[in-house]
């Protein structure tokens, strides 16, 4: 997928916090985390097409 768009949300510091440990902990930018999880939930949910690669740039192999 191309990034070209950029999306701005706000969320409560607790939550923000919370997003910046957990990207940390899986070595990512906040960015990638929020990306990450928006693009599997809406995966799930079936409102991207079908057609897309399964495997993503954000998705990391395990050596």
């Amino acid at each position: 997928m191309t990034k070209t768009a950029t999306i701005s949300v706000r969320v409560p510091e607790a939550v923000k916090a919370a997003a910046e440990k957990a990207a940390a902990d899986d070595s990512r930018s906040t960015a990638s985390l929020v990306e990450k999880l928006l693009t599997a939930w809406l995966r799930q949910r079936g409102y991207l097409p079908s057609d897309l690669p399964e495997k993503s740039f954000w998705e990391r192999s395990t050596v």
